[in-house]
């Protein structure tokens, strides 16, 4: 999500919150067409297409459409199912958990706990210390590198 974005989002925040409650052609408004997509029609991105896959930078996971914290990068994993992988969410309060029986599967769906944003899915087969694995699309996260990890990049070690 650009800047400019962000700017243009009236409930874009990384510090509310309050549960965002807006009509549809509000979100249609201030959301990219992609992130709209899989937000609110509860779309889902390309397997392998998000650069957040692969990612192994340190920092903080957002909601992409309310800027609500989902997620810290140490409990981001390689899953190699195709999407951003993650053991265990920010907080409790950070996610929906929603019974999903769609295209004759049995799943738990992801939402965002201000937005209710389609986040992805939850899994069972994750690695310890919790055994699941929250399946993100990486088009509905927003990232922000940690601010100690920036400020020591590049520095040596103390010998």
């Amino acid at each position: 999500m650009t800047d400019r974005s962000k700017k243009e989002n009236p409930v874009y925040s990384r510090t509310g919150t309050d549960k965002v409650e807006l009509k549809e052609d509000e979100w249609k408004n201030i959301l990219n067409p992609e992130v709209y997509y899989i937000a609110r029609q509860k779309g889902t991105e390309r397997p392998g297409s998000s650069a957040f896959e692969h990612s192994k930078e340190i920092g903080t996971f957002y909601c992409a459409a309310c800027g609500n914290p989902l997620f810290k990068s140490d409990a981001k994993f390689e899953s190699g199912c195709g999407w951003p992988s993650f053991y265990e969410p920010i907080s409790k309060s950070s996610m929906i958990y929603l019974p999903d029986n769609t295209h004759g599967m049995k799943r738990t769906e992801v939402e965002c706990g201000r937005c209710k944003a389609h986040l992805g899915h939850l899994f069972n087969d994750g690695p310890p210390p919790t055994g699941l694995r929250y399946c993100i699309n990486g088009v509905v996260l927003d990232f922000e590198k940690a601010q100690e990890a920036e400020k020591n990049y590049g520095e040596k070690p103390v010998e």
